[in-house]
C-alpha cells in the first residue's frame, strides 16, 4: 500500500517547520510559509482547507511516507518480523530528530479538544503504514491486534524520545527494543487465548 505525498504540501510543511519553534503551529506560521514562498492565500486554503489542523496532521503523515520509504529500500525479506517494525518506529523518529521540537509542539496542539479525536487517528495510521511495508496482509483479527499494540509503541517510545538527551537517542532504542519485545508477549497471549476460545 504506497503512500503518496502532494508536492506542493511537502514544499509547504518543509518552509515552515523551522518557524514552529518560533510561531507554534499557528495562522502566523503558515502566513510566514506563504510568504517565502510567494504563494496566494488561496493556493495554501486549497491544499490546508482546514488551515493549521491540516498541516500538522500532513507533518505526521509526512513522517510516515518517509518513513515507509526507506523501509522499502531496505532488504526486509531477510529481517525476522520484529526487526522490520522495530526499524519503522526507529527510522520515523530518525525522520522527525530535526523537528524534535516541532513535533513536541504538534502532539501539544493535537492533544487539545475539539482536535484530540484526530491523535489517535494519527498514531494509528503510522502503525498501519508500518505494518503493511513490513509485510503483514492481515485482515482478520490480528490485523486490528497487531495494529492496536504497535500503536501503543509508537506512542510511549515517541513520548520517552521527547525527553531523551542520550547520544543518538540510544536510551530511546533501548527502550524500543524492550516494548517491543513486550508486545510481541502481549500478542502470543492474545493469540493462544483466541485459540482457546476457538477450539
Amino acid at each position: 500500500m504506497p503512500y503518496t505525498t502532494d508536492a506542493f504540501k511537502t514544499k509547504f510543511l518543509l518552509t515552515a517547520l523551522p518557524d514552529v519553534p518560533f510561531d507554534g503551529w499557528t495562522e502566523e506560521l503558515m502566513a510566514r510559509a506563504a510568504k517565502k514562498l510567494k504563494v496566494s492565500e488561496a493556493q495554501v486554503k486549497k491544499s490546508f482547507p482546514a488551515g493549521v489542523q491540516d498541516l500538522v496532521v500532513y507533518f505526521s503523515h509526512w513522517a510516515t511516507a518517509e518513513a515507509v520509504q526507506k523501509m522499502q529500500k531496505m532488504n526486509l525479506a531477510t529481517m525476522r518480523v520484529r526487526d522490520r517494525i522495530t526499524v519503522g518506529v526507529r527510522i520515523r523518529l530518525e525522520i522527525l530528530t530535526p523537528h524534535k521540537q516541532a513535533e513536541s509542539a504538534a502532539l501539544s496542539y493535537m492533544a487539545l479538544p475539539p482536535r484530540s479525536f484526530q491523535l489517535p487517528k494519527l498514531v494509528w495510521h503510522a502503525a498501519d503504514k508500518i505494518w503493511w511495508t513490513a509485510g503483514d496482509t492481515a485482515t482478520d483479527y490480528n490485523h486490528y491486534t497487531k495494529r492496536a499494540l504497535l500503536s501503543g509503541v509508537i506512542t510511549s517510545t515517541t513520548l520517552y524520545w521527547l525527553n531523551d538527551a542520550s547520544k543518538n537517542h540510544e536510551q530511546t532504542w533501548a527502550f524500543l527494543d524492550r516494548r517491543i519485545e513486550n508486545v510481541l508477549k502481549i500478542g502470543q497471549k492474545i493469540a493462544q487465548f483466541k485459540k482457546r476460545r476457538a477450539e
